[in-house]
């Protein structure tokens, strides 16, 4: 039921929104779970019910991106995040029983998660409805209210969005936010009892300063230069085609594509022959092809075009994959050799189908370049002998890993997803999003019978008598 916000709730309409949900969740600070069960069933309802609008409407922001690759990437994996929800969500919500220690028995201690409030989530234009949808799933399992603000680099897309939410929710529930950068801006600068925000490192730094005006506390998925790792005795053909996959997808516009490539040094004629011959197999007729997403914008286009163009300059040699054609936005992958460390391609997240490749001639050489580095959103490891996986495992950070294999860790039901330092903080999917978006309220009961007297002033011999009893034991 479609709720109206007051006239002069306050004079900025954000602030009046999170008003409204702020005081319908004081109303109901606790939600039975068959409540947020029924809102769970809605909003995957009114998800899949307009699937085709909603990938139509992101094939117009884009220019061109494929439906098979929106249902793959954005819908299979927001009907697993809700139908996790739904399945344990329940068991999720109930108290957790925790020790009180020798000393406080018998009392008793328990974990009561309990609903943070209104959630405030910021969405990237790259993955506008797996990075929106997502972390509204878990707002709602853990009883919350939310807002969400979309990106203006897909406007009908999130037009579209705040109208099939505007139908499914009252607004004092859910509410989207269109609008510019000083919208988001704004939106950063409220009083949200929980701030989600997925996009660059360097609007991250500008949000977290924004949120901690109010000391409110933010989960970052941010971004950076996330390695994959060949090793030496790796399966080098399936490293090559699995790579080409995560770089591919979304024409790379990914927060966890792998952004450079440490291989062996020699191999990298290999690697280049290898992945040109794959990409023609997986993209034919490439200007034609449906299946490739265009780049967002002509900006981001030529920021791509621009930095692959000064570490041309610089000495490094480009090897594309395929064709390019600016008018359509298409860019086919280019595989880079010889980059300067001190290029915009080598420091700065690429965010598209460029490909460098780093030669390492030991391990603990591919080791050292990665651990001297910003830690990354992900690591991809190819390697099929326990001591290389061990250890990469235990002697690099990053938000998360996948061995053989990139980006489906982002898709592991289990799986909770976050950076590290400089690609974000915190986590969500999952049990850790239902965690991320409460409070788990630790609480203590004292029992009728108890010893709270003897250790109470005025201290003497039982006192001393007790608290040398607990030092001892």
């Amino acid at each position: 039921m479609k709720q109206d916000l007051p006239e002069s709730v306050s004079r900025d309409p954000l602030a009046a929104l999170l008003d409204v949900q702020r005081d319908a969740f004081l109303r109901e600070p606790f939600p039975a779970w068959e409540v947020r069960a029924r809102h769970l069933r809605a909003l995957r309802a009114m998800l899949f019910d307009n699937r085709d609008a909603l990938a139509e409407a992101m094939n117009a922001d884009f220019g061109q991106r494929s439906k098979a690759e929106v249902t793959l990437s954005e819908f299979v994996v927001l009907k697993q995040e809700i139908d996790g929800a739904l399945k344990h969500g329940a068991r999720w919500m109930k108290p957790q029983r925790r020790s009180v220690g020798k000393w406080l028995r018998p009392g008793r201690a328990r974990i009561v998660p309990q609903p943070l409030g209104v959630a405030g989530i910021v969405v990237p234009w790259n993955y506008p409805l797996l990075l929106g949808a997502g972390p509204l799933v878990c707002a709602l399992a853990a009883g919350n209210r939310a807002m969400i603000k979309m990106s203006e680099l897909t406007p009908r897309t999130s037009a579209l969005f705040e109208a099939l939410i505007e139908k499914t929710f009252s607004r004092d529930h859910v509410a989207v936010v269109n609008g510019d950068a000083s919208v988001g801006a704004a939106f950063a600068a409220l009083p949200f009892d929980h701030l989600l925000f997925t996009g660059s490192t360097r609007i991250g730094h500008e949000v977290m300063r924004a949120a901690s005006a109010n000391l409110t506390p933010v989960t970052l998925e941010l971004g950076g230069k996330s390695p994959a790792l060949i090793g030496e005795h790796a399966r080098f053909d399936y490293a090559v085609d699995s790579l080409l996959l995560g770089k591919t997808l979304n024409a790379g516009q990914t927060c966890i594509a792998p952004d450079y490539v440490l291989l062996p040094r020699g191999q990298e004629a290999a690697f280049i022959e290898r992945a040109r011959a794959r990409f023609a197999q997986l993209y034919p007729d490439f200007l034609d092809n449906r299946d490739y997403t265009s780049i967002i914008s002509a900006r981001h286009y030529e920021r791509l075009v621009r930095i692959a163009d000064e570490a041309l300059a610089a000495g490094a040699q480009l090897h594309p994959l395929g064709a390019q054609d600016e008018a359509a936005r298409r860019m086919a992958p280019v595989i880079v050799t010889d980059a300067p460390a001190n290029t915009a391609l080598m420091q700065e997240e690429i965010f598209g189908p460029l490909l460098p490749l780093v030669p390492y001639d030991t391990l603990d050489d591919a080791l050292r370049y990665v651990n001297s580095r910003a830690r990354p959103l992900a690591l991809y490891l190819y390697a099929d002998d326990a001591r290389t996986i061990e250890r990469v495992t235990r002697e690099t950070i990053a938000g998360g890993m996948s061995v053989n294999e990139t980006l489906m860790h982002i898709a592991a039901e289990g799986l909770p997803f976050g950076g590290v330092g400089a690609s974000g903080m915190g986590a969500y999917h999952g049990y850790e999003g239902f965690a991320t978006f409460s409070k788990l309220k630790p609480v203590f009961t004292q029992a009728r019978l108890n010893a709270r007297g003897l250790i109470a002033p005025p201290y003497g011999l039982i006192f001393r008598f007790l608290i040398n009893l607990m030092m001892k034991f």
